[in-house]
């Protein structure tokens, strides 16, 4: 691995103490581990904060809105002539 950025961190003994000992039993450094670690979490956070997970009875509602035939409301049919209005001035 070439490293092209760094990271700083502080931290107090008892958490260096638990951070050296995970490495040890892992066989790595401290640093590996840190930056293993790190990155798993952010994969996971980044995962999960990507998707959109829905109840059965909200995933039947939205497969329905889509399946279904859309009526514009009122304030759509408004909306889309006063656009047509400004587009033709």
């Amino acid at each position: 691995m070439t490293a092209t950025a760094r990271l700083d961190l502080k931290m107090d003994a008892a958490d260096k103490d638990i951070v050296s000992r995970a490495a040890t039993l892992l066989g790595t450094t401290m640093a590996g581990f840190v930056r293993v670690a790190a990155k798993e979490k952010a994969l996971t956070l980044l995962d999960s904060e990507s998707r959109v997970t829905l109840s059965q009875r909200d995933f039947a509602d939205f497969t329905a809105a889509l399946n279904n035939a859309f009526t514009p409301n009122a304030a759509l049919k408004g909306a889309l002539t006063a656009a047509a209005k400004v587009k033709r001035a």
